[in-house]
């Protein structure tokens, strides 16, 4: 059995821009009580983390529910079609331009899986955007689990058939992705760090790459 190369799917290998597709949302209303954008987009991002720890909802409604309660927080009325323009909007997403070349030809050498923080019919469309067959592509919805919590690391394992050994874990999430696998030793943890934040020495062993372009060099391909 070959090694398994698991990639989180959204920031790492599709640009998942939900900054700019909620500030087109709510750009408006934003200027017109005097909302500071930053602090508004910082909110929504810790919201989001938040929502996927609880009880499982499906990824539609996390989105719509974290951008009404971001809204309500900062005195903005919600509106329903607010949360279906965000849910049309991930659904145009698009790979990083690298991305694509660096899928396949790993290819050729491992298997490859997404791991995604999403449900299936979502993630369809990132899928085929991507144009690359996965052998496997799993999400929080077969899981009933999101990352960081180990239900959903521990489905990829099970429905890989690999062990921690087996599989070299690669994502952009650090909080998501990177600190949770900690937990499983042997397993190899690989870091897109895309945006240039700052790592940890208290969660290595991991290494660090800055977009996939480096990735079947580190791989051997």
């Amino acid at each position: 059995m070959r090694k398994l190369v698991s990639f989180d799917c959204y920031r790492t290998l599709i640009n998942f821009d939900t900054r700019t597709a909620t500030h087109e949302i709510v750009e408006d209303r934003l200027a017109e009580i005097g909302v500071d954008p930053d602090r508004f987009h910082h909110d929504a991002y810790v919201m989001r983390f938040q929502g996927v720890l609880d009880e499982y909802l499906p990824y539609r409604e996390i989105l719509r529910r974290t951008l009404r309660n971001v809204m309500t927080l900062h005195g903005l009325e919600y509106r329903d079609e607010d949360g279906e323009a965000l849910i049309e909007a991930v659904k145009k997403f698009t790979p990083f331009r690298e991305v694509p070349d660096a899928l396949r030809r790993l290819k050729g050498e491992y298997d490859i899986a997404i791991l995604s923080n999403s449900e299936d019919d979502l993630i369809a469309y990132a899928v085929e955007a991507l144009g690359v067959d996965f052998d496997y592509v799993l999400t929080a919805e077969q899981a009933s689990a999101y990352k960081p919590l180990p239900r959903a690391f521990e489905y990829l394992m099970t429905a890989t058939g690999r062990g921690p050994g087996d599989i070299i874990h690669t994502a952009q999430g650090w909080e998501y992705d990177i600190m949770p696998t900690k937990r499983y030793p042997g397993m190899r943890r690989i870091w897109v760090n895309r945006y240039g934040f700052p790592g940890s020495a208290a969660f290595q062993p991991y290494e660090e790459i800055k977009d996939l372009s480096e990735l079947p060099g580190l791989l051997g391909v």
